[in-house]
């Protein structure tokens, strides 16, 4: 038995293949699920719609209302239909929750569409109520679905279920890249088995078994039942090679993922441009300066604004809890640094001792902070009210009044301290292009958990990427992630 046969045997018994595994190799059966999910929803839409519209009885009757069962229940195969043409259940976009969601929604609007112009066309009198019912139950409670779908599927995952074998092609170098993200983002579902690549070394310096060379895909992808080859950097010496494995690999059930040299680049700000055969991207330029104009900022006066108001008996009842503990000062001024290196006064709720800066000295001994950010799991100077207001994170409350006076933003990254500043390298000085905010993407990816270096990678991110979908989509999950406290101490 050779080497290779060693290898590719280890890995196989690596990956064990369970029903569920199976099951998440069958693009047929998870397509197949994913409709029977859709139309048991819609079924249920259309009946409550049917009985919201004309009664319970009338769930009963087929002849004494304006719209009969047979049609009520002929609308879902339709809905069905018009999802999967618009590519409702393409399992490469089930990745990307905010496409899946925008193509459920535009299937929804079409197949109201067609149904209100066959209906006027052919003068059928449909009941209004049941139509508009109808649509108002069924479209939410398709991204209902969707979005269920994917949080158990991320937590399934998570959990090591649902995992696809995967190789990694490439040198060493960028071989240990991709393996470290996919290790890190289990929910991916993608279980790196091995590796292929030019060099001459039994591993990669992350400790992956390299199962042989690149030329030696084909085999070990017929060997290993493998789901998906990723092809990094030096996986080939020129393009022509790509093409002709693309050609070994056709008639096999193996899904071929390129890794760019590109990184931390939105999917908005890519565009395809084949010329001649060759694959041209083209990278809009960053959007640091659109995130700074009226749209955003119109924005974060409506919100600080509705929020403030709202939040006032909150303020109110945690500034008497904080007088009957110790007695101190409600709130806490701070300067931070804001956009372009301006300082401001940050304002936030007192939640440790009135000389809370005098003893930190005697406390950096014990930083558990990610590099440059002072942190403590159990810090002392907290008070008993501070424990409870930082965990729901209602001390950066006040912070809604420097968004108002502009200051600050809704999302943005972390608002820093000058010393901190300081220490910056010239990625961290790419925070400053923006105003700092509320929450981000360092909040709602792990808050306190993560490290510096990650932190920092996922403030450029959102500054280079700048959307408002994708404020929008910040601030819903940090909600989520603020009543979960996770995170926050």
């Amino acid at each position: 038995m050779t080497t290779l046969d060693v290898r590719v045997r280890a890995a196989r018994l690596q990956f064990n293949h369970t029903l569920l595994q199976r099951l998440q190799r069958s693009t047929v059966a998870r397509q197949t699920i994913l409709a029977l999910g859709d139309a048991m929803v819609l079924v249920v839409a259309v009946l409550a719609a049917y009985s919201g519209r004309f009664g319970l009885d009338s769930l009963m009757l087929d002849t004494h209302h304006e719209v009969p069962l047979w049609l009520a229940y002929g609308m879902p195969g339709l809905w069905i239909l018009m999802i999967a043409v618009f590519g409702g259940y393409s399992l490469p976009h089930l990745q990307t929750g905010m496409v899946e969601y925008q193509r459920i929604t535009l299937a929804s609007g079409t197949t109201a569409g067609a149904l209100g112009i066959a209906f006027f066309l052919s003068k059928y009198d449909l009941s209004r109520g049941f139509f508009i019912l109808l649509f108002l139950l069924a479209v939410p409670a398709l991204l209902t679905l969707r979005l269920g779908r994917r949080r158990t599927m991320k937590r399934l995952r998570t959990k090591g279920m649902f995992q696809a074998p995967v190789l990694v092609a490439g040198s060493p170098k960028h071989i240990d890249e991709v393996v470290q993200v996919l290790r890190r983002e289990k929910w991916l579902g993608y279980q790196v088995i091995g590796a292929v690549t030019p060099a001459d070394i039994e591993e990669t310096d992350c400790g992956l078994p390299v199962l042989g060379k690149v030329c030696q895909v084909v085999d070990l992808v017929r060997e290993t039942d493998v789901h998906t080859v990723i092809f990094a950097e030096g996986s080939f010496p020129d393009s022509q090679h790509f093409k002709r494995m693309a050609w070994e690999l056709e008639e096999h059930d193996t899904q071929m993922m390129v890794v760019p040299a590109l990184t931390d680049i939105s999917s908005e700000r890519l565009t395809a441009r084949p010329v001649a055969g060759l694959p041209l991207v083209q990278v809009d330029r960053p959007q640091a300066m659109e995130a700074a104009r009226w749209i955003k900022r119109t924005f974060d006066i409506l919100g600080s604004s509705l929020f403030l108001l709202f939040a006032s008996p909150i303020l109110l009842a945690v500034a008497i809890a904080i007088k009957l503990e110790d007695g101190g000062s409600i709130f806490f001024k701070q300067v931070r640094v804001g956009r372009r290196g301006d300082e401001f006064e940050c304002f936030k709720i007192r939640s440790m001792v009135v000389d809370a800066e005098a003893r930190k000295a005697e406390l950096e001994a014990m930083n558990e902070g990610n590099g440059v950010l002072f942190k403590m799991a159990r810090d002392p100077r907290i008070t008993r009210v501070g424990q409870f207001i930082r965990r729901f994170s209602i001390d950066e409350v006040p912070q809604f009044w420097n968004v108002l006076r502009g200051d600050m933003s809704l999302v943005g990254p972390r608002p820093a301290l000058p010393r901190e500043v300081e220490l910056y390298s010239r990625d961290a000085v790419r925070r400053l292009d923006v105003r700092p905010g509320l929450t981000g993407l360092w909040q709602v990816s792990g808050r306190s958990d993560l490290s510096w270096d990650d932190t920092v990678r996922l403030d450029v991110y959102y500054v280079d990427n700048w959307s408002v979908m994708q404020d929008l989509s910040i601030m819903m999950r940090t909600a989520g992630a603020v009543l979960g406290s996770r995170g926050a101490y």
